[in-house]
């Protein structure tokens, strides 16, 4: 049975043979429903899965042992070879992941993997409040007729992105030197997209029907993730309440439950900044207006040195380095500004790159440089060598036609991030940092 038709549709409906295990958390009970082929140990996914809802259920309700907004919900799970993702419904979600990323019998450490998932049904549980219940204003009621518009899903999916993952250290799962290196990782994610300087996060997150779901090999030059910097946007300004007065993000959205979700009343476009700034006791306009409706980087540097956090940046040194911790080996002195897949095809051009000045597009493919046929080693080679004689003739095919381009490297950009606890953090300090980590406050 379903109250109405919206909760009809927001229930996902799957058949076929389930690996299962249940849970108890906020009084309700919490069923995972596993396909595919695997051999994961449900009662280790069930085990930290409870630790994470619980934290959540008490993160909105405000204290220890507080009930769930629902008598059951489910997690989903579908284990296949290549898969990563999630969706959030009212009571439940749909996720799929690889079947590496679930956890082994007898495994005793979170493997990467592992915490790649755990941070996912972390996030689609968030959800639970942050969108399935505390809404925007435009979102209620819903018309299925049409797309829905609003500049808040820098806030309903980035604050979420930045919850997902600080969860699992306050809950206990993960220590504070693995949360810093997640935050690395994303911060990593947001250096290496040009994007950012482009578009707002107010304007991505109205302008998703159009771009962010329609991406092409250009888009990373012209748009930015409302997930992703997002995320830092929130954790700016958590740390920016903190600092400047004794709200905290946690406080912003334990209101937006009590005003706006509890009761079903939807958020106004400017509802989230005039809240912030209530909380507050002063105006934070001038922040929502850089970081948010503007293309300013959150100063997460300044911001995380008042809570004992040093932010450092590296060059990349290579394709598979995604950030988060200190280089192991020399990084490559020079950049092409261009991703290049196995075959030698340019799948991203970066705005304003040597590649890009040098007019070479996604989707050429290299032949030789330098007169010498091209590969990843000589690439790589090449990359290395000292500033001096920098400059490199690029045959390319575009299509059937081969080209010559004149590409002028230039110093690889410091756009890999990674943070570190400060050892010599004054008590203060230290303090303000596990009240951020450590505690709900």
């Amino acid at each position: 049975r379903a109250e109405n038709y919206d909760e009809l549709i927001d229930h996902p409906v799957e058949t076929g043979t389930f690996a299962t295990a249940t849970f108890m958390a906020g009084g309700a009970q919490h069923d995972i429903a596993v396909t595919g082929q695997q051999q994961a140990d449900l009662p280790r996914l069930a085990t930290d899965l409870r630790r994470i809802c619980q934290w959540h259920i008490d993160f909105f309700g405000g204290a220890p042992d507080s009930k769930a907004p629902f008598d059951r919900y489910l997690f989903q799970i579908m284990a296949v070879g290549d898969g990563y993702g999630g969706l959030e419904h009212r009571t439940s979600t749909s996720l799929i992941c690889r079947r590496e990323q679930l956890p082994l019998s007898k495994a005793e450490k979170i493997t990467d993997d592992y915490l790649a998932l755990l941070g996912l049904a972390s996030h689609e549980y968030f959800h639970a409040w942050n969108v399935k219940r505390i809404k925007p204003e435009v979102f209620l009621p819903y018309d299925l007729t049409r797309e829905g518009y609003t500049r808040q899903l820098w806030a309903f999916e980035g604050i979420t992105s930045y919850y997902d993952d600080l969860s699992l250290v306050r809950c206990g799962l993960i220590p504070p030197a693995r949360y810093l290196e997640i935050l690395g990782r994303e911060f990593t994610r947001m250096l290496r997209n040009p994007g950012r300087a482009l578009q707002s996060v107010a304007e991505s997150s109205f302008d998703a029907w159009i771009k962010y779901y329609r991406q092409d090999e250009n888009s990373p030059n012209a748009i930015v993730s409302y997930y992703v910097k997002g995320s830092l946007v929130a954790l700016a300004l958590d740390l920016t309440l903190r600092m400047q007065s004794g709200a905290t993000l946690d406080d912003l959205m334990r209101a937006l439950w009590m005003r706006h979700g509890h009761p079903g009343v939807g958020v106004p476009e400017e509802g989230i900044e005039k809240l912030a700034s209530e909380l507050a006791g002063q105006d934070l306009g001038d922040f929502f207006t850089r970081y948010v409706f503007g293309t300013e980087d959150p100063p997460l540097a300044r911001l995380l040195a008042e809570f004992g956090v040093t932010l450092r940046l590296r060059a990349t040194t290579g394709a598979k380095d995604r950030g988060g911790k200190a280089a192991t080996g020399e990084p490559p002195r020079n950049t092409l500004g261009a991703q290049v897949a196995p075959d030698l095809k340019l799948t991203y051009v970066a705005r304003g790159g040597p590649a890009s000045r040098a007019g070479l597009s996604a989707g050429d493919t290299l032949v030789a440089i330098d007169d010498l046929k091209a590969s990843h080693e000589s690439l790589a080679a090449l990359l290395d060598r000292p500033r001096d004689g920098n400059s490199l003739a690029v045959h390319a095919f575009r299509r059937d036609e081969l080209r010559t381009f004149r590409v002028e490297l230039e110093a690889a950009p410091l756009d890999t991030a990674y943070l570190m606890l400060d050892a010599d953090a004054a008590s203060a300090t230290v303090s303000r940092r596990e009240a951020w980590l450590g505690s709900q406050g």
